[in-house]
């Protein structure tokens, strides 16, 4: 494999991302090189952009600034960090990407997908992922698991309403239907065992098709 491959993984507050990305990290670095990184953040610029986003203290952060500072972070940790991995032939595993942008701040923003697709278009140079993985899973399991975790991150997008978290779950349905030939959809209601070999499933058929 010349080139590497950029698998990028999708889905609402409490999917569970995080876990499986780490498992499949594990399993197929036994094999090939493994990036594994997220958004936002992964570099040092997109870091600190991070943490103004999310810092549950910006509540005044209009829907537009928050937009553009995702987009923001997400330019800097593509030219900076997935593309130079992907050059060198590596596998790079994101927890989160465009699609977020379009699920959360297009669609239950009400900024609009397409307007914000421009955005990000523009900030990426047109750069898509190879694949993406979507952890479905509702709006209720996903609150409910991020209130039992006492160790996972608390940020700003936690704080919004069960209302803002259904959006999201449409904005996603219609970011599916938009790109049907690259995002596929995994249960993650599933036990985490399930879910995990569900999406090593799907990342194998994918290296299949280009090792």
């Amino acid at each position: 494999m010349q080139n590497g491959l950029f698998i990028t993984f999708e889905g609402p507050e409490g999917a569970g991302k995080t876990t499986i990305i780490k498992q499949i990290e594990q399993e197929v670095s036994k094999r090939m090189q493994v990036l594994c990184t997220r958004e936002p953040g992964g570099i040092d610029i997109a870091e600190q952009i991070r943490s103004v986003i999310l810092n549950p203290e910006n509540t005044k952060m209009d829907g537009r600034t928050e937009a553009l500072l995702y987009a923001a972070a997400r330019r800097q940790h593509l030219v900076e960090k997935v593309i130079p991995a992907i050059e060198k032939g590596k596998l790079v595993l994101c927890d989160r990407f465009i699609d977020s942008s379009l699920a959360y701040q297009g669609y239950a923003r009400g900024l609009g997908i397409e307007e914000v697709y421009s955005i990000n278009r523009f900030a990426t140079e047109d750069r898509m992922p190879d694949l993406t993985v979507y952890f479905d899973l509702s709006p209720e399991v996903g609150l409910s698991r991020i209130e039992d975790n006492e160790q996972r991150e608390k940020n700003r997008l936690d704080l919004e309403k069960m209302e803002f978290h259904k959006k999201v779950q449409e904005g996603y349905k219609r970011v599916l239907s938009m790109f049907p030939d690259r995002m596929v959809v995994v249960n993650a209601e599933q036990p985490i065992e399930k879910v995990y070999q569900d999406v090593l499933a799907v990342i194998e058929r994918k290296l299949g098709e280009i090792i």
